[in-house]
C-alpha cells in the first residue's frame, strides 16, 4: 500500500512525507546515470560498420585507380631517375605516393601537359583521397553539430505535444492507440530511463529522452511544460504518483492520464492531479470475467479496445447537422456526451438535445488502410 499524497508537499499519515515516496524509487543504473537526461531525435539505422568500411575502400581505390590511369595515359610528361619510359606499374606507384602526401621526387612531372595535370586533376584527387581516409572523424563530428542543430530547432518548435513517460507495453499500446487516432509521431516525446529502451523508441520514429522522470530536469528536457497531454505508465505505481506529481507541478493545463496496477492505488493517482487512471489489473481482469461468460462480448470489448481493427471508440465534435437534435439521430451510435468538464449518458435528461459546442463519444468503423 502507497503512502496516500495530496497535492502538497505533505501527505496525511504519521510519517506521510513525499521523500519517503522518493526513497521508493528503483536505484538508478550506471548505465542510466551516464546517459541521463540526453535528448534523442528519431534518425535513420546507420549502414552496418562493415558496409560503412567497405564503401569508404571502394571509394579509396577508385580515386587511385583513377589517378594512376591519369599518370600512365600522360606517361611521356614524367620523368623517372630511375631511366625508362613510365610503364603502368611505375603510374601506380607515383600515384599512390602521391595522393597519400609522401612523393619521393624520383618520379616528377616535367612537361606543361603534366604540371598542369597535377595541379587540375591530381591534386583535387589527393584531397578527395584524404577526405575518404579522415572521413571517419568528419563523420562522427558533422553528424554531431547536426544532430545538437536539430535538438535545439526541436526545442524551439515542440509544442502542444504529447509526453509518454515509460516506453514498455503500457507506453507502447498507448503510443500505438495516438498514432491510430491521428496524431502526428513529431509531436509525441518518450521518456524512459533506460537508454535501450529510448532508442527504440527513436527507431520507432519518435523523439526520446532518456532519464528519470521523476525528476524534474528529465521532464523539463521533455518539455513538459509546453505538453497538451501526458501519459504516464511506468512499471511501478509508487513511481506513477511521484511522475504525477511532477508533471502536474510543472503544468498544470495538461491532460494527465496514468496506468497503476493495483485499485487501491488509483485514489492516490487522482489526488495526485491525474484526470484519469487506468487500472490495468483490475481491467484485465474484467475482461477475462466477461470473456468466460460470453467470449463474443469479450471479443466486442477487445475489438472496441485495439484502435484500427472492426469498430472504434472515438470522441468527435457535434456537426452542424446534429446541433439541436438528439444523439439517436446521429450517423453514429453515441455512447455519451461531454459538455464543457461533464460527462453526460447517452439516456441522461440532459443529453436528450445536442449544443454546437458538445462532444460525441462515440462507436465507429475503423478507418480502412489501403
Amino acid at each position: 500500500m502507497l503512502v496516500p499524497v495530496t497535492h502538497g508537499t505533505r501527505a496525511p499519515g504519521p510519517d506521510g512525507r513525499l521523500s519517503r515516496l522518493r526513497a521508493t524509487r528503483a536505484p538508478r543504473t550506471r548505465e542510466t546515470e551516464v546517459a541521463g537526461g540526453r535528448v534523442f531525435l528519431p534518425t535513420r539505422t546507420p549502414p552496418p560498420p562493415f558496409r560503412q568500411v567497405a564503401r569508404r575502400l571502394l571509394l579509396a581505390l577508385s580515386v587511385l585507380l583513377a589517378t594512376t590511369l591519369v599518370v600512365w595515359l600522360d606517361r611521356d610528361g614524367y620523368h623517372d631517375n630511375a631511366g625508362g619510359p613510365l610503364d603502368l606499374l611505375d603510374a601506380a606507384y607515383y600515384a599512390t605516393v602521391t595522393l597519400s602526401t609522401t612523393g619521393y621526387g624520383d618520379i616528377t612531372p616535367v612537361s606543361d601537359s603534366a604540371r598542369l595535370t597535377n595541379i587540375f586533376v591530381i591534386t583535387p584527387l589527393r584531397v578527395l583521397f584524404l577526405i575518404i581516409l579522415v572521413g571517419t572523424t568528419l563523420e562522427v563530428l558533422t553528424e554531431r553539430t547536426r544532430q545538437q542543430w536539430r535538438i535545439g530547432r526541436w526545442r524551439s518548435t515542440v509544442k502542444d505535444h504529447t509526453v509518454v513517460i515509460g516506453y514498455g507495453t503500457k507506453g507502447r499500446s498507448a503510443v500505438g492507440a495516438l498514432l491510430g487516432q491521428g496524431i502526428d509521431r513529431d509531436s509525441i516525446v518518450v521518456v524512459d530511463p533506460q537508454p535501450r529502451t529510448v532508442e527504440q523508441a527513436t527507431l520507432d520514429g519518435l523523439a526520446g529522452v532518456v532519464g528519470d522522470a521523476t525528476r524534474t530536469d528529465t521532464l523539463l528536457r521533455a518539455e513538459l511544460p509546453r505538453a497538451a497531454r501526458v501519459v504516464v505508465a511506468p512499471e511501478r505505481d509508487d513511481t506513477a504518483v511521484l511522475i504525477t506529481l511532477t508533471a502536474r507541478q510543472l503544468n498544470r493545463a495538461a491532460t494527465v492520464v496514468a496506468a497503476v496496477r493495483e485499485d487501491e492505488n488509483a485514489p492516490l493517482l487522482r489526488q495526485s492531479g491525474a484526470d484519469v487512471v487506468v487500472t490495468s489489473s483490475s481491467s484485465a481482469g474484467r475482461l477475462l470475467g466477461m470473456s468466460i461468460l460470453s467470449p463474443h462480448a469479450g471479443a466486442v470489448m477487445e475489438d472496441l479496445l485495439t484502435h484500427g481493427t472492426g469498430l472504434d471508440v472515438t470522441e468527435r465534435a457535434v456537426t452542424a447537422e446534429e446541433a439541436g437534435r438528439s444523439p439517436r439521430e446521429s450517423a453514429d451510435l453515441v455512447l455519451a456526451v461531454v459538455r464543457g468538464r461533464r460527462l453526460l449518458n447517452f439516456t441522461d435528461e440532459e443529453a436528450a438535445v445536442l449544443q454546437p459546442t458538445d462532444r460525441l463519444i462515440v462507436i465507429r468503423d475503423a478507418p480502412r488502410h489501403a
